[in-house]
């Protein structure tokens, strides 16, 4: 049976391909940043943009972006004017997120609890040429900035003290990044679900440090690999009949191991054999 002869396995596809390419392009800066999870804090602050939504009655992808954008500039806020750290300012966010997204679909009755487990663990066999056009034009944002702006960015990430003695608008690329992670986390949400949207972000990109050692090159390998660990959980996901959005994260935490385990016999292999020390001669006494 042929994968692509369904309309919606084919827009689960290239739904899951857009989204295995951009979420690397915007971990790569997260992890050099030493915020790997702030994937996760996004996610719980969307929970809350879609309990908004479904609240409302209105687009639950339009409201998540909305509020996800915006609890990412309160982290980065935070965090650069105020007097916690950036984990503090991250763990307020979780708490605050999850919170308000309980208490809101509380309020919207009981019709949205089975609507927000797709949310939550991924939908993406229901992905709609809407929806494939939504994620289309977020990704073509985020690709923009993540690859557009590469060498400020980087700039930024790398040592933000020299960024700002250089002259680069280090806010402004700091406020422009964190709403990229909305806006991926908001998009990556149809395929993998909130709650596993970081794995999509950090795992390729861990799995490419193993390999690449320049910060493009591990952009590069990261997205290579996002895509190919997508387009393979979509179709392990079919053959064995279970959730996309796992089949993709347990697919591409395989992938790391795998490269982790040959990279270190291969730094083992490569390193060379420690020669033993040739033994000083002793002290010569002379006698008077």
């Amino acid at each position: 049976m042929n994968i692509l002869s369904y309309d919606f396995l084919r827009n689960a596809l290239i739904g899951a391909l857009v989204i295995g390419l951009i979420a690397p392009a915007v971990g790569t800066y997260l992890v050099q940043r030493r915020m790997s999870l702030i994937g996760d804090g996004i996610g719980h602050i969307a929970l809350t943009g879609v309990a908004v939504g479904f609240l409302t009655g209105t687009s639950p992808v339009l409201t998540a972006v909305i509020v996800s954008a915006a609890g990412a500039i309160t982290i980065e806020l935070l965090r650069a004017y105020g007097r916690l750290s950036g984990d503090i300012a991250l763990a307020l966010l979780f708490y605050g997120g999850i919170a308000g997204g309980v208490l809101l679909v509380g309020l919207a009755g009981n019709k949205s609890n089975a609507n927000l487990l797709s949310y939550l663990f991924g939908s993406l066999l229901t992905t709609s040429e809407t929806d494939l056009a939504l994620i289309a034009g977020l990704s073509v944002v985020v690709l923009l900035v993540t690859v557009g702006a590469r060498p400020w960015l980087f700039a930024v990430c790398q040592d933000e003290e020299y960024a700002r003695v250089a002259g680069l608008p280090v806010r402004a690329l700091n406020l422009a990044l964190a709403v990229t992670a909305a806006v991926t986390v908001t998009v990556a949400m149809r395929a993998v679900g909130l709650l596993l949207v970081s794995a999509l972000m950090v795992v390729p990109v861990a799995t490419a440090q193993q390999l690449a050692r320049g910060f493009l090159s591990t952009m590069v390998t990261a997205m290579g690999i996002g895509i190919t660990v997508a387009g393979v959980g979509v179709f392990v996901s079919f053959d064995l009949d279970v959730a996309p959005g796992a089949a993709i994260v347990v697919f591409a935490l395989a992938v790391f191991v795998a490269v982790a385990v040959v990279a270190a016999v291969a730094r083992k292999l490569r390193r060379p054999a420690l020669q033993p020390a040739a033994p000083e001669p002793p002290d010569v006494v002379l006698a008077p």
